[in-house]
């Protein structure tokens, strides 16, 4: 493994205080075994930063940038979400808020059911993607923010199954397994996801 010069300085904020993905997140930074200290923003006080980009990847640098400056760290943020074609790529980046309330799975699922109603026919499956990008700068204005990208392609069912996860995790059908994404277990969704995809792109980056 080489040693990227932001090793140095012995730590790394994790730009996000979203729960589900702080615990995925560092369970999958466990197995990396990287010789720095992650640290979720949370416990530097940072509060959200305010994401008006127009893609994952614009959002992803913006609260990258965010968490650097205001702790003077590195910092490697994440944006993600579920998309669907038939509903030209929406949720997207307004994944955390389609209801409208921001982080309210059980509403947004809802929701996602509801605007897919009109597109249900005859059993047809309707496909759907969870993306993640993770950006990574080593200071606030990092000129050359490294990018990672993962995509998981999968079903959206017409109703939720299974207990694990987060987020759109119950709806997300992944038909060559025959289960959801929320009946996996954290080590078995890991390996296949769309965060762990753009993890191991970021552990080949290190090699």
């Amino acid at each position: 493994m080489s040693t990227p010069h932001w090793f140095d300085q012995g730590s790394l904020v994790l730009a996000s205080n979203n729960k589900g993905k702080v615990a995925e997140f560092e369970k999958l930074f466990e197995q990396l075994k990287l010789p720095v200290e992650i640290i979720p923003q949370g416990r530097l006080n940072i509060p959200d930063a305010i994401e008006d980009g127009l893609s994952f990847i614009e959002n992803a640098i913006i609260k990258a940038r965010h968490a650097s400056k205001i702790s003077g760290k590195p910092a490697m943020a994440d944006d993600s979400g579920i998309c669907v074609p038939v509903l030209g790529g929406a949720p997207g980046i307004y994944s955390a808020r389609y209801a409208g309330e921001h982080g309210d799975d059980t509403a947004n699922n809802a929701k996602l059911l509801n605007d897919l109603l009109p597109f249900r026919k005859n059993g047809e499956a309707i496909e759907g993607m969870f993306v993640c990008v993770l950006a990574l700068v080593t200071h606030a204005e990092d000129p050359l923010p490294q990018i990672f990208q993962g995509i998981w392609h999968g079903e959206i069912l017409e109703a939720p199954r299974g207990e694990n996860g987060f987020g759109y995790d119950p709806l997300f059908w992944l038909p060559e397994l025959q289960v959801s994404s929320a009946e996996l277990s954290k080590e078995e969704k890991n390996k296949i996801s769309h965060r762990g995809q753009a993890m191991q792109l970021f552990r080949e980056s290190l090699v």
